[in-house]
């Protein structure tokens, strides 16, 4: 099996996450249980249903996380020697060549991708367009807005 690719950044947050489930998280919904079940008939106890499920959530994000790290392969972005070429870790600066909107992308492993905060799945497919590209290129990308046109402004390792 091949390891996935995982920023430093996001692994430490990972774990950070999975810290804060085990020891503050999962302890907190093992005592709402207990008071739940203190109150009696647990067929009609919703507080009891609700903490049961969200220890469901817990367990499940704590394994997930446990996965995710022990299948990646984590890399210090910071150290590659990518130049301004467009490589894994690499965050991109584009102007879209139809409207001049800016817009600036990370490069990031599956387990840390967040769209909203501008990182992007080394899977995506505006990240399979960009890989090995040069600051310059124009890279045309299938979205689901329709295609794009988007030139590389700058690429940086942080």
């Amino acid at each position: 099996m091949s390891r996935k690719p995982l920023t430093l950044k996001g692994a430490e947050k990972l774990r950070v996450e999975l810290r804060r489930l085990k020891t503050v998280d999962r302890p907190r919904v093992i005592q709402a249980i207990a008071e739940a079940r203190a109150h009696g008939d647990l067929s009609e106890n919703a507080e009891y249903h609700a903490a049961r499920e969200q220890q469901g959530f817990i367990e499940g994000r704590i394994k997930q996380i446990d996965h995710d790290l022990s299948i990646c392969e984590i890399i210090d972005v910071s150290q590659l020697p990518a130049g301004d070429r467009v490589v894994f870790g690499a965050t991109v600066h584009l102007e879209d060549q139809d409207d001049g909107s800016e817009v600036v992308f990370q490069i990031v492993g599956e387990p840390e991708a967040d769209a909203r905060h501008g990182l992007i799945s080394i899977t995506s497919p505006i990240a399979r367009a960009l890989v090995g590209k040069r600051e310059g290129d124009i890279v045309d990308v299938a979205a689901p807005a329709g295609n794009r046109s988007l030139e590389i402004i700058a690429v940086r390792y942080v």
